[in-house]
């Protein structure tokens, strides 16, 4: 089963994650956001605060966050975070 995921929702979730990961409110609002396209389909998109950044996955549902050094700090599987909160609503 394909399940679609709001960008802004995961979005959302990549903030509050980088707050959590010891990022400044000030860089957080100001997060970068790249998406890459392959092939004229969108498979991922990147965002980046001073000293962290996370990529998600879209095929595969993973959100990964990762340090200045390119460390894997945190995952986040996007099926059963998401899709249980959007259940519930």
């Amino acid at each position: 089963m394909r399940l679609h995921m709001n960008p802004a929702d995961v979005r959302e979730l990549v903030l509050s994650h980088f707050l959590r990961l010891g990022a400044e409110v000030e860089d957080v609002a100001d997060v970068q956001e790249n998406i890459r396209i392959d092939r004229g389909k969108c498979v991922a998109r990147c965002y980046r605060v001073a000293e962290m950044f996370a990529m998600w996955l879209i095929d595969v549902g993973v959100l990964q966050f990762y340090d200045a050094d390119g460390e894997m700090l945190h995952t986040v599987n996007l099926f059963t975070e998401l899709v249980p909160a959007r259940a519930a609503a």
